[in-house]
């Protein structure tokens, strides 16, 4: 919400730069805490630098290229879609060197069992890490993230007088009648896409290996296959979105999503059935939100607090929708609960974007 805010009153390429070198000090930063209640700060102080990363992405492609940015668009979310494929790798090559190294010398390590060197240790706000390879995979994205962030400075920085002033007329002010309710309409359209999304990509590995009764490495290959899939449509949508519509892909990605959630719940014991439904399920939802910002851009003019808007209603999704599946479907495992969600979202989704589209299609008030 203050993201939002931000947007519409502080230079989009400073507030961008600043959120970036704010989230690259709290990767450097993280693995150094000794103390619960200064890493909670801290993972506070990067949630909200990120989210506003998240927000700045979309507002700045709205801003550039308006209702013609959808494969720019496309190619942000893309680039979203792989930097969560590669950073868990990247993770979890430094955990299987540390779990490597732990099982050779755990035998002939012993802890201290002194009190005054515990309370010592208690004492301590700061300090190394005992686990230095997390320590430099979380130097290695924060780098990465300090080196990104002169990008926008430099932008930041750059006086263009020309482009300062065909930036006015080079985009039209368009505001759709029912502006209000497009918004408040796209916030549950995002809110349940993405917590299907976000829900099936959680507990697809739990629910193939205690459900559908897969070994843990049929499990696991299924979850990768379904970020695999999301992943490699995203990046193919860079160049679907060239000579389609958004309204035509989110049509699409609605159908996709409902005939293959439809699938997983009626053969939701058949691990061949699992396999391919999975691989459509995570390709149908790879270009729905993209195109959902820039289908909304075509009707009306998108500022910072309305793209903060329905993003929030995305993030809101993302955090309530698995944790009550979660909780739900524990008191009641022998249910595919998990797939009703995503059946049960995708008919929402189907459902609410035709009203969406007609709201948007009645005549605008053009200034």
């Amino acid at each position: 919400m203050i993201g939002g805010v931000l947007f519409d009153c502080v230079n989009h390429f400073l507030l961008l730069g600043l959120s970036l070198l704010t989230t690259a000090v709290g990767l450097y930063l993280i693995p150094f805490y000794k103390r619960a209640v200064l890493l909670i700060i801290m993972m506070s102080v990067y949630g909200a630098s990120g989210s506003i990363v998240g927000i700045g992405g979309n507002v700045l492609i709205l801003d550039i290229w308006g209702h013609e940015g959808a494969p720019h668009m496309q190619a942000l979310h893309f680039s979203f879609a792989l930097g969560a494929f590669l950073a868990p790798i990247l993770a979890k090559l430094a955990v299987g060197t540390l779990v490597s190294a732990e099982n050779h010398t755990e035998p002939a390590f012993q802890p201290p069992a002194t009190n005054g060197s515990s309370e010592a240790d208690s004492a301590l706000l700061f300090g190394l890490p005992d686990d230095m390879n997390l320590f430099w995979a979380y130097a290695f994205v924060g780098t990465y993230m300090f080196i990104v962030s002169f990008f926008p400075f430099a932008l930041f920085f750059k006086k263009s007088s020309r482009q300062e002033k065909s930036k006015p007329s080079a985009q039209e002010w368009r505001r759709a009648e029912y502006h209000k309710t497009l918004l408040c309409l796209l916030f549950l359209f995002f809110f349940f896409y993405v917590g299907a999304e976000v829900t099936y990509g959680s507990y697809v590995f739990s629910f193939a290996t205690t459900y559908a009764g897969m070994e843990e490495s049929e499990a696991a290959g299924l979850n990768s296959i379904f970020w695999g899939t999301f992943a490699a449509c995203r990046g193919l949508a860079i160049f679907f979105a060239a000579c389609l519509q958004p309204g035509t892909m989110i049509v699409l990605s609605n159908i996709g999503s409902l005939a293959s959630s439809l699938f997983l719940v009626l053969f939701d014991k058949s691990p061949l059935c699992l396999w391919i439904a999975t691989s459509v399920y995570g390709a149908s939802m790879a270009t729905t939100f993209p195109s959902g910002v820039s289908w909304i851009e075509q009707y009306t003019t998108i500022s910072g607090k309305s793209a903060a808007f329905f993003v929030i209603g995305a993030a809101l999704g993302e955090m309530a929708i698995p944790a009550v599946i979660g909780i739900v479907q524990g008191q009641y495992p022998d249910l595919p609960i998990v797939l009703y969600t995503c059946l049960g979202s995708a008919i929402f989704t189907a459902v609410i974007f035709p009203v969406m589209y007609k709201l948007a299609t009645l005549p605008l008030d053009c200034q």
